[in-house]
């Protein structure tokens, strides 16, 4: 017969005339069972949510906020709120121009990127209260007010500003509060320079002094908004060059446009020329090329729209398109 050995203890003691005990804690204690093995549920089927992540982008163009528009690049307050409320009813998530131009796109599978820009820097689209907070009835307000009924829509936008931004000496308070609550900042160059009518130095010059503006308040700007959408005669100096000891390097540029610009994984996507669509109602001088009748247009041809996988480092589309993963990006690329 096999004596364990807490039986051979037991028996010694027996024959020394004492009692064993209670075992040792060690002994009377079994070992605690092993946690389950995590199991990580699988990615989402692309197919499942018809992902197209070569599919087009629309990147709005925004300027002012006012209840009396003047031109056709002003939208009212309730214009602006709709205009929102249609985009998170369609299942689009808003994404930051540098976001967009990285490639850096995660959202949920079966939604779409949008990027909402604003020029020039408006009080209507921006403004902070002496507490701190944004103005009720700016664009930012509104965005918020958006996304507190819409979870899944994300309150993030780009803004381009010149000098003294929402009228604020330097952006000092602006600028910072946008940065840290997830918004962009970008160059606009301090005075809204035609970028076309200056020499190479000159608009190296322009683009810098807007970018030395930006960093004065904290905040650093990566991509860039070319005022009235027009490049310097030497197109590449709009996202790189240097003057007065200011160097700046951008990832984008942003035209005036009047179309959905391509996924950033496309081979058709071009960093210096970002098209964008400015926001306009179904109605008025070219409003076939406004945002209205674009959306239109994307909600009619949901293939031809962007839509996520739900996998950040997976570029998912289906096998029959006719879009073509740039070289840069082929190493994520999936077909279905």
């Amino acid at each position: 017969m096999r004596v364990g050995a807490l039986g051979a203890l037991t028996v010694l003691l027996s024959a020394c005339g004492g009692t064993a005990g209670p075992p040792p804690a060690a002994v009377q204690q079994a070992a605690p069972p092993a946690p389950p093995a995590r199991t990580s549920a699988p990615p989402p089927d692309p197919a499942e949510h018809a992902a197209n992540e070569l599919g087009d982008v629309p990147v709005l163009m925004y300027h002012r906020i006012t209840d009396k528009p003047t031109t056709v690049y002003d939208r009212t307050p309730a214009d602006f709120r709709a205009e929102l409320l249609r985009l998170a009813k369609e299942k689009y998530v808003p994404v930051t121009t540098a976001e967009y131009a990285a490639g850096d796109i995660d959202i949920p599978a079966g939604t779409h990127p949008v990027v909402l820009t604003f020029d020039d820097g408006h009080p209507s689209q921006f403004a902070l209260t002496p507490q701190g907070e944004p103005v009720a009835g700016t664009a930012v307000a509104i965005m918020l007010e958006v996304a507190e009924q819409n979870p899944r829509f994300r309150p993030v936008a780009s803004f381009y500003v010149n000098g003294d931004p929402f009228d604020d000496p330097g952006g000092k308070r602006t600028l910072k509060w946008l940065v840290d609550h997830d918004m962009e900042v970008g160059n606009h160059t301090l005075t809204h320079s035609n970028l076309g009518n200056a020499s190479p130095e000159a608009a190296q010059r322009d683009i810098a002094r807007g970018d030395a503006a930006i960093r004065a308040a904290g905040v650093r700007a990566r991509t860039i908004s070319l005022p009235f959408g027009i490049h310097p005669d030497r197109a590449e100096l709009a996202t790189k060059g240097s003057a007065d000891g200011v160097a700046y390097d951008y990832i984008g540029a942003l035209l005036v446009g009047a179309n959905p610009a391509p996924s950033p994984y496309s081979a058709d996507f071009d960093p210096l020329r970002i098209p964008r669509i400015r926001s306009q109602g179904p109605t008025g001088d070219e409003a076939a090329f406004g945002s209205s009748v674009w959306l239109d247009k994307l909600a009619a041809a949901p293939k031809s729209r962007y839509t996520s996988d739900g996998v950040p480092d997976r570029i998912a589309y289906p096998r029959d398109t006719d879009r073509t993963v740039a070289a840069n990006h082929k190493g994520k690329a999936h077909s279905y």
